[in-house]
């Protein structure tokens, strides 16, 4: 058994000395966002896949006991993961892992595919904004699957499943990976329009055809899926995580600092990469690998809208905001995808920022200089938002829910401290201010 402890999650915290300059080189891990839907499709051809490159991440660990739970067997070794599907005990899915990630229920599609059926609660996750699953049951149900709630419960059939045309309200990527999952089996042709454009579709289609399915045009809005009868084995290397790399260079430019991130793919997060450089900053791209040096003070960026791919992503706004507070002038951000997103602002004021929010719309006026507090991350990205601003910040930063933090950062303290920042990870004991 993998094992994934969520008891006495809330004692642990993050503990930064602000005002160090980043500096060396880190590696980029697997993209969470890229494993998880991989993962699920591993249900689908009940045989032993290797996947290389796997972050070592707290969903990850949710979506692997899911696996588990319903007959799977899971062996870890170094960045390798070893997935063996061949026997499946249950359809049902567990409460309790269900809810902690919303993620999981792309799993729908996977197990509708291999069992024909599957139960499970409405997902659960960050608290970032309504995001219903309504584009994931209407696809589904398209395909000929019927999905009814009871009691809190989706209760999920498709004895056969038939391909055909289905047009997207908005380009969903876990409706767009959810169908695709299911559309694999299924008879005929399925065509998905307004479909998510996102490389962690393209990574999914990648899996999906190693396995012997049929799919192409990932990547545009236009994605085909011929259905097919045999599956097999496969080994497959997971895309690196854009959010993560993303993120390690806005925090890199926010301290001053000259560092280096390998393993990337510079065209994933190449929207971040324009910002980045209209705040002042020097980068150097390579094929894989991205050397970032910041100017002593950044310039602030007129407006960032985030929008789906391949514009500026919406899991980049957080550290994107609070890099924006300590750079020179105004700056103004709208977040088109979550209307909840900026839940992480008000522990940026508390530590010396000047935000004002107006509906989905954040004005950032540029601060000199932050101030250490104890603050607490509500979710994935606004806690990485709140180590930036640790590590610049004057004095102590003490960071609460950083169980948020690690469902999304392999190891992110220790990395942070080889590229010389003061932070470590301790049990908090007292009580919170």
């Amino acid at each position: 058994m993998t094992g994934i402890v969520l008891e006495g999650e809330d004692l642990d915290v993050y503990r930064i000395q602000g005002g160090e300059k980043l500096r060396g080189s880190v590696r980029i891990e697997g993209s969470k966002n890229a494993v998880l839907p991989i993962l699920a499709a591993c249900i689908i051809n009940g045989g032993r896949n290797v996947l290389y490159n796997y972050p070592d991440l707290r969903d990850v660990s949710v979506m692997l006991n899911i696996l588990e739970v319903i007959g799977c067997k899971v062996e870890k070794m170094d960045d390798m993961l070893v997935v063996d599907t061949t026997e499946i005990l249950t359809s049902e899915i567990p409460d309790k892992l269900v809810r902690e990630m919303r993620s999981s229920v792309v799993i729908i599609g996977a197990m509708l595919t291999r069992m024909k059926k599957t139960i499970l609660s409405y997902p659960g996750g960050c608290e970032i904004g309504t995001r219903p699953i309504d584009l994931h049951v209407k696809g589904l149900r398209a395909l000929g699957a019927k999905i009814s709630e009871v009691g809190g419960y989706l209760l999920c059939e498709a004895e056969n499943l038939v391909g055909t045309e289905i047009g997207l309200d908005f380009p969903s990527v876990g409706a767009t990976e959810n169908i695709m999952l299911a559309a694999v089996g299924a008879q005929g042709t399925t065509i998905i329009r307004n479909a998510a454009r996102e490389p962690e579709v393209v990574d999914l289609q990648n899996f999906l055809n190693s396995i012997g399915c049929r799919i192409t045009g990932a990547g545009t809005n236009i994605i085909r899926v011929y259905g097919v009868k045999k599956f097999k084995p496969t080994e497959y290397r997971i895309m690196p995580d854009r959010i993560v790399a993303g993120t390690y260079l806005a925090m890199a430019a926010a301290t001053g600092g000259n560092i280096e991130i390998t393993e990337v793919i510079p065209e994933h997060f190449s929207a971040l990469l324009f910002k980045l450089k209209e705040a002042g900053c020097k980068l150097k791209i390579e094929k894989t690998k991205i050397e970032i040096e910041s100017p002593k003070r950044l310039f602030s960026v007129d407006t960032i809208k985030t929008l789906p791919y391949p514009a500026f992503p919406t899991d980049l706004q957080a550290p994107m905001l609070a890099l924006m507070s300590i750079a020179s002038g105004t700056s103004i951000i709208v977040e088109n995808i979550f209307e909840n997103r900026f839940k992480h602002v008000n522990d940026l004021i508390k530590m010396g920022a000047k935000i004002t929010i107006e509906g989905r719309t954040a004005i950032i006026k540029g601060v000199k200089k932050l101030y250490g507090a104890q603050v607490e991350a509500k979710d994935l990205r606004g806690g990485a938002a709140l180590v930036l601003a640790g590590l610049v910040a004057e004095g102590e930063t003490i960071i609460d829910g950083i169980h948020h933090i690690e469902r999304g950062y392999e190891a992110l303290h220790i990395k942070l401290e080889l590229l010389g920042a003061k932070i470590n990870k301790t049990i908090e004991l007292g009580e919170k201010e």
